[in-house]
C-alpha cells in the first residue's frame, strides 16, 4: 500500500484464528478521535465488527481520549460504524452467520490521511493449531540460528 502508514496491527488475531479473507474499511470518527489514532492511542486486540440493522459497527475497539481535547472528547470504548458499500456489508453478514466465523480487525492505518481499517473474515483455532504454529516458528528459528553460525 503507497502512501499509508500502519499505525497498530492485531497480531493477537493471527494467533487466534485463521484468517480467511480481508477487506478494507473506512471507520466514522469524531474529531478528536482522529487525532488520538494520529498519535498512536488505539488498542484492536479485544475488537470486533458486529453487522446490525444493515449497518457493520465495530466494537471493543479502544481509542484512548485525546490528552488535549475539552469536555467535548469521545468515550474511549464507543461502538464505531465502519464504512462499507451495501453489498460488501450483505456479503460479510452471510458469512458470518456460518457457524464459528467472526470478522476481527487486523491492521489500522492511514492511507491518504484517512483512518482505514483492514478487516479479516476468521475462523478460531484449535488449541493444538496454536500450538502446532508455534512449535513451526520455534524450529524455523532454530534453523535460521544454525545457519547463521556456520556461514
Amino acid at each position: 500500500m503507497e502512501n499509508s502508514k500502519t499505525i497498530t496491527m492485531n497480531r493477537k488475531a493471527y494467533h487466534d484464528y485463521h484468517i480467511l479473507e480481508s477487506m478494507e474499511a473506512g471507520i466514522a470518527l469524531t474529531g478528536t478521535e482522529i487525532k488520538s489514532i494520529r498519535e498512536g492511542r488505539v488498542n484492536i486486540r479485544d475488537a470486533y465488527a458486529k453487522p446490525e440493522k444493515g449497518e457493520l459497527w465495530l466494537l471493543n475497539a479502544h481509542i484512548a481520549s485525546y490528552q488535549a481535547g475539552s469536555h467535548f472528547n469521545h468515550e474511549p470504548n464507543r461502538p464505531r460504524k465502519m464504512l462499507l458499500h451495501r453489498h460488501q456489508i450483505d456479503y460479510l453478514a452471510g458469512l458470518i452467520s456460518r457457524k464459528g466465523l467472526t470478522i476481527v480487525p487486523l491492521k489500522l492505518y492511514i492511507k491518504k490521511g484517512i483512518a482505514k481499517l483492514e478487516l479479516g473474515v476468521a475462523k478460531g483455532k484449535r488449541a493444538y493449531d496454536k500450538r502446532d504454529a508455534i512449535a513451526r516458528r520455534d524450529s524455523d528459528r532454530e534453523i535460521e540460528r544454525s545457519l547463521k553460525t556456520r556461514g
